[in-house]
């Protein structure tokens, strides 16, 4: 493994500043290297203690991120975990997270590079998830909690600094999203009726996973009246069916983030989850007259010619392709709401698990510990 001694002494690797924050945060803006928001200072006293938690050669990169196809080493990773305030031991999870945003069904260089507000959403299951501390209860998908806020924001300054998806020039987002700085959570798996994503997925329980979406802000549902599961799924189908959303027409994964009061009430319903995405798949639609006229005739009848070319007005359009595109997750704390979170559509959802160069399954994040 190369040293990082050895690198550092490189010209240019070190830039020397004022040791002090405000200088520190002052730099970094000028350099273009912040999200806005101050930063812890990478030295490389900071950036070793990262590296404890890698297995893997610090010189030699992990991904290629665009739309710049800069390379992702362990080091260069690590600097912008320092800067985002991540700990040692959450440094696997970011990687982890990187190489599936790598997959090429998630469409890294589109999702990058669009007018569309979307970000990386990742979705924790599994043991590590709740070690590191990554939040699956109340306010999940808010402010307060340290491993949600650095984890997600580790991504996105890699995906800024080192795939110079820099706004107006790499990243070309029309309006963006609050959602830019982080977007992390895990799945409630302890409140949840069902098996969790992971595990539906294929994975054993005692994997680790990150899933990866490229998503939009989530959109609140609130539903405090229904008690059946039809009610709860009816009020969900509400949500989701909009004309606005990239859903509509493309072949993407919509998440469906149920609040476990309302998984609860679908699951006593004697719904499973497929049976939950079915009802939703049927039910979640816009007649295809409610788009506009513009919309129907570019969109539907000229790009999606095969099933609308000679569609009527009240043919329905479905916010998924089938209802196994439907991402069904558990997350939040109590009271009566989820969340749905429309996607980019021209993107598919990546799944990777936390294993260790020799392929094995890591059960406790410090088996990755060196030394």
């Amino acid at each position: 493994m190369s040293s990082l001694a050895n690198m550092l002494q490189q010209p240019g690797a070190l830039i020397e500043c004022d040791d002090d924050p405000e200088a520190v945060f002052e730099l970094l803006c000028a350099h273009g290297w912040s999200d806005g928001l101050p930063v812890i200072p990478p030295t490389p006293e900071r950036i070793e203690r990262m590296l404890a938690y890698c297995d893997r050669d610090l010189d030699q990169a992990v991904v290629k991120i665009p739309p710049r196809f800069g390379a992702a080493t362990p080091v260069r990773i690590a600097a912008n975990a320092v800067m985002a305030g991540c700990k040692p031991e959450h440094f696997p999870l970011v990687l982890l997270a990187l190489e599936a945003l790598a997959e090429e069904p998630y469409n890294l260089y589109g999702t990058q590079a669009t007018t569309h507000p979307c970000t990386p959403m990742l979705i924790f299951n599994g043991p590590i998830a709740k070690e590191v501390g990554i939040n699956a209860g109340a306010n999940v998908m808010g402010n307060y909690v340290r491993a949600n806020a650095v984890i997600g924001r580790a991504v996105r300054l890699c995906l800024v600094n080192i795939g110079a998806a820099i706004p107006g020039t790499g990243d070309m987002a029309t309006a963006g999203t609050p959602a830019k700085f982080t977007f992390c959570v895990a799945e409630n798996e302890d409140n949840s009726p069902w098996d969790p994503l992971h595990v539906e997925l294929g994975f054993p329980k005692e994997a680790t996973t990150v899933t990866v979406v490229a998503a939009e802000s989530p959109h609140n549902i609130n539903d405090h009246e229904s008690l059946t599961a039809i009610g709860v799924l009816t009020m969900a189908a509400g949500t989701m069916a909009n004309t606005g959303s990239n859903n509509a027409y493309y072949a993407g994964q919509p998440v469906l983030a149920l609040g476990p009061e309302h998984a609860a009430t679908i699951a006593n319903g004697g719904m499973s989850k497929a049976q939950a995405k079915q009802f939703l798949y049927d039910h979640a639609t816009i007649p295809l007259g409610k788009f506009s006229q513009e919309g129907i005739e570019r969109r539907f009848r000229r790009k999606l010619a095969d099933q609308y070319a000679n569609a009527t007005l009240d043919t329905l359009v479905h916010m998924c392709a089938k209802p196994e595109d439907l991402l069904i997750i558990v997350t939040g704390g109590a009271g009566k709401h989820s969340q749905y979170v429309p996607t980019f559509g021209n993107s598919r959802a990546v799944t990777k698990g936390l294993k260790r160069l020799d392929g094995e399954w890591v059960h406790s994040i410090h088996e990755l510990k060196r030394g």
